[in-house]
């Protein structure tokens, strides 16, 4: 050190900037907050109002029955699963929930059957329960063949009928034969619904051991859900 004590600044000031050096390396820089978690979402519906042609397949065990609905190829074979729903056995019929999976979380549709002056009226309604449409037997036009009432609000009213009075005969006969209403209606037979007279709808139940039908609508108005519910509605309150 000299008499002027520069050295000993000098001195001084290395040493803090290894002091500062050391602290910086011990402090290690603070990570950024992760970014929160997405919120749930609820499953979308898929969309089938852009498609006209579906089979619906029924599948029976011991407890319940269990259905899928998927689009139809141009072959008329299966394609993509759009919906699922299950009918419980030896239970109160009139209930039907539609849901859009296989692990039915997520509702498409659901009806059931109340008192109505017609008879029992069947409300169709989406997952936040808002009715969209709603069915009904038409008991005076059913005695020989059954018919059906459909009802979209503010667009259409469809009446469905068998179209073969035969068929409707044999199957009318078959429900009252003891223990045959347990067995299922294996010769097909058809539905039509119209609007004065224009065919909006079909509803063909196909021939086989298996039950399987096959629904085509004719008129891009019509909501599919309504549609399907009512064709599940065929089959879960009048032929099992």
């Amino acid at each position: 050190m000299d008499s002027t004590g520069t050295e000993s600044t000098a001195g001084t000031g290395a040493e803090k900037d290894r002091a500062a050096v050391s602290l910086t390396r011990a402090t290690p820089a603070l990570a950024p907050a992760p970014a929160p978690a997405p919120a749930p979402t609820i499953a979308e519906a898929p969309d089938i109002q852009s498609h006209d042609t579906f089979v619906i397949k029924k599948t029976l065990s011991l407890t319940a029955g269990e259905y899928v609905v998927s689009v139809a190829r141009p072959d008329g074979s299966e394609g993509e699963p759009v919906a699922y729903a299950r009918e419980k056995r030896l239970s109160l019929r009139g209930q039907v929930t539609v849901y859009t999976d296989a692990s039915r979380k997520s509702v498409l549709a659901a009806f059931k059957g109340r008192d109505h002056e017609v008879g029992h009226m069947y409300d169709v309604r989406d997952a936040s329960g808002q009715s969209f449409g709603s069915f009904y037997e038409d008991a005076g036009a059913s005695f020989l063949r059954r018919t059906w009432q459909v009802r979209q609000p503010g667009t259409m009213k469809l009446t469905g009928r068998e179209h073969s009075r035969v068929v409707a005969f044999v199957r009318f006969i078959w429900e009252f034969v003891p223990y045959l209403e347990y067995v299922p209606f294996i010769w097909p037979y058809r539905f039509e619904y119209t609007e004065s007279g224009k065919p909006l709808m079909t509803v063909t139940k196909k021939l086989g051991l298996h039950t399987r039908y096959v629904l085509e609508i004719l008129a891009p108005d019509i909501d599919r859900r309504l549609a399907i519910a009512h064709t599940l509605a065929l089959d879960a309150l009048e032929v099992d």
